[in-house]
């Protein structure tokens, strides 16, 4: 069965959507969802209106924004963040966002055609903080491998664990 990557991050804003202080990023919107669904390896994902105010309502608390994705593979996930226009605006995330202590980001493997729903990715966010990696919750830093390519046990034991060196946040 092919997998597909899902990844969710979530970020406080340092104020709402439509102050000043979040203009830059409101602009950046767009453009940067346009890049995304145009990159090799785009799947799908979780949109909450068109145009710049393309984001996603929810019951998760006041300035939170979500970004949640699909991609056909690790590769064409981090190309997208790290080696495209995206990592200009990554870049400038402390001028709009809180830093947070607690893990904001995670990945799994969905069968093909699968469609993730918020509360699903809420849950692998959670499982994340609770449980630290695991195949089912895991971030670039330490990544799992999808259920179908993992091979025989390393010489360290771990299964299917692939450790890449993720850029400094």
């Amino acid at each position: 069965m092919a997998m597909h990557l899902a990844q969710m991050n979530i970020a406080h804003m340092r104020a709402p959507k439509d102050s000043p202080e979040l203009a830059g990023f409101v602009a950046a919107l767009d453009p940067i969802n346009r890049l995304a669904e145009a990159t090799p390896g785009f799947v799908w994902r979780l949109k909450g209106g068109d145009g710049a105010q393309d984001t996603v309502e929810h019951d998760y608390g006041d300035h939170l924004l979500i970004n949640f994705s699909v991609w056909e593979s690790r590769d064409t996930l981090w190309d997208f963040i790290y080696r495209s226009g995206h990592l200009a605006v990554l870049q400038r995330r402390r001028e709009w966002f809180l830093r947070m202590a607690e893990p904001y980001t995670v990945m799994w493997w969905i069968p093909e055609g699968h469609v993730p729903t918020l509360a699903e990715g809420m849950e692998r966010l959670e499982r994340l903080r609770a449980q630290g990696p695991t195949p089912e919750a895991f971030t670039f830093k330490d990544f799992h491998d999808a259920p179908c390519d993992r091979g025989a046990e390393g010489a360290d034991g771990a299964e299917g664990v692939r450790e890449v060196e993720a850029p400094a946040m």
